[in-house]
């Protein structure tokens, strides 16, 4: 199958994760950014992670560079609106990309220019290209609960203005959920959606933890649901979607390799599965190469493309006139056969 062709749809992509090397070398040059190297080649090396990481901390040392580079409004901007043309070029007609306000500070932006910085981006692109996106607001696990209260302010008067939800991520430990159910819940007050990283790095219960303290309404990868029976049946039960990124969950030691990757298990037993690339230059991945490479363990479909298809729209953080803009480019793209 020629998945390039296909329409698609990414729920879990990292911005900071998904930054051109070239655009690195860019930016550091007009901006005076010191990097240890210029050499474009030095750069992906430092940027890719390898093919298996020892741990998820090895994985997220891929983010330093681009974290150095992204501290001014106009290289929010740019690469926001690269990674929405990257995508279109794939056929992603509507992308929920995540990123962490609070790490682009270190320069002096204020929250505000942040967020309108990112948005500018993703809103310049869907004039030029035909693909729509909206904006998660991430926070740290390491930062302290009090610092996401700001951001969770300004961005309410962003919400169904491009702004969508709010997430954890970041290195994953035991029992996280609990101190971050105040900023949490004023958030799905203020009418935030919920996406959770949790059952990343084998702690099952988390994912547990994260529907019943926090409310997510996603997860982010939730592999290890397979070894916590209570995990699995609240995601069963509550239709919590998975956010899963075959190539990341294999560098991280989610899983120990694809051919182990519980996706189609978990897809079979009724759970709602998507597929995403996690970040698009650190594992080296485009979300056509996440179907491809699942293909050749798992032999998908095209029914069960199209099932991977209609769930991921169900799960977008977005409004039903684009859910149903997503429904029609699949049965048009069908005509075209």
């Amino acid at each position: 199958m020629n998945f390039i062709k296909l329409p698609k749809i990414e729920l879990h992509c990292h911005l900071d994760g998904s930054v051109r090397p070239e655009t690195i070398i860019e930016i550091a040059k007009l901006e005076n950014i010191k990097l240890d190297s210029y050499n474009i080649d030095i750069i992906k090396k430092a940027m890719i992670a390898p093919p298996e990481c020892l741990s998820l901390n090895e994985y997220l040392k891929g983010f330093e560079i681009p974290i150095a580079v992204m501290q001014s409004k106009e290289s929010l901007k740019r690469i926001t609106y690269e990674l929405m043309e990257d995508s279109a070029k794939e056929n992603i007609k509507y992308i929920e990309i995540r990123f962490a306000p609070l790490l682009h500070i270190n320069k002096g932006l204020s929250i505000e220019e942040i967020l309108e910085s990112v948005l500018a981006g993703i809103n310049k692109a869907e004039k030029v290209y035909d693909i729509n996106g909206n904006l998660i607001l991430s926070f740290l696990r390491h930062m302290p609960p009090q610092s996401i209260f700001e951001v969770i302010e300004v961005g309410k008067k962003y919400l169904g203005k491009g702004i969508v939800a709010v997430d954890l991520c970041g290195n994953e430990g035991e029992n996280f959920c609990q101190k971050f159910i105040e900023p949490f819940l004023l958030a799905k007050e203020y009418g935030y959606k919920v996406t959770i990283h949790a059952g990343e790095t084998g702690i099952g219960k988390n994912v547990l933890d994260a529907v019943q303290m926090l409310r997510a309404e996603r997860i982010g990868h939730g592999i290890h649901i397979k070894g916590c029976k209570a995990a699995f049946d609240i995601v069963k039960e509550k239709n919590i979607v998975l956010e899963m990124c075959p190539t990341s969950n294999v560098q991280t030691k989610a899983v120990d390799s694809l051919k182990n990757h519980p996706f189609f298990d978990f897809y079979n037993s009724g759970i709602r599965v998507t597929i995403n690339t996690d970040n698009r230059t650190v594992s080296n991945t485009n979300l056509s190469n996440e179907f491809n490479i699942l293909d050749s363990e798992f032999n998908i479909e095209l029914e069960v493309y199209k099932n991977i298809y209609f769930a991921s729209i169900e799960a977008t953080f977005t409004d039903l006139a684009t859910k149903d803009k997503l429904k029609k480019i699949w049965e048009y793209n069908l005509k075209l056969k």
